[in-house]
């Protein structure tokens, strides 16, 4: 059983950073971050393999976002740079093998405004 807790949520204007931190509890072969919009479908953010660090981000944050794992292995971050109105969502740490991510967390909010 992998259990996800997510943190770092909050508000900021349009052009700032926020870093999101996800720890997790139990082996998966990788973690991801993932986010939904009110009336949006659910959208694959960033994903780093734990074996060996790999990463891969969609493409509508790729450049902007960087999704990395601590020494332990035990935390997720998801540092957030030059931050759109777009990026508004709630924010999801999930962990599996895909494309079955089997464990998630509990959301965490984003929120880009000025």
């Amino acid at each position: 059983q992998v259990q996800l807790t997510e943190s770092g949520g909050g508000s900021v204007q349009p052009g700032g950073s926020l870093r999101l931190s996800c720890v997790v509890s139990g082996y998966s072969p990788v973690r991801a971050w993932f986010r939904q919009a009110p009336g949006k479908e659910r959208e694959f953010v960033a994903m780093i393999y734990t074996i060996n660090g790999n990463t891969n981000y969609g493409a509508s944050v790729k450049g902007r976002f960087t999704i990395s794992q601590d020494a332990a292995k035990r935390t997720i971050s998801l540092q957030m740079n030059a931050l759109k109105p777009e990026d508004t969502a709630m924010y999801y740490c999930a962990a599996g093998t895909p494309p079955d991510m089997n464990y998630w967390g509990q959301g965490t909010q984003v929120t880009v405004s000025s």
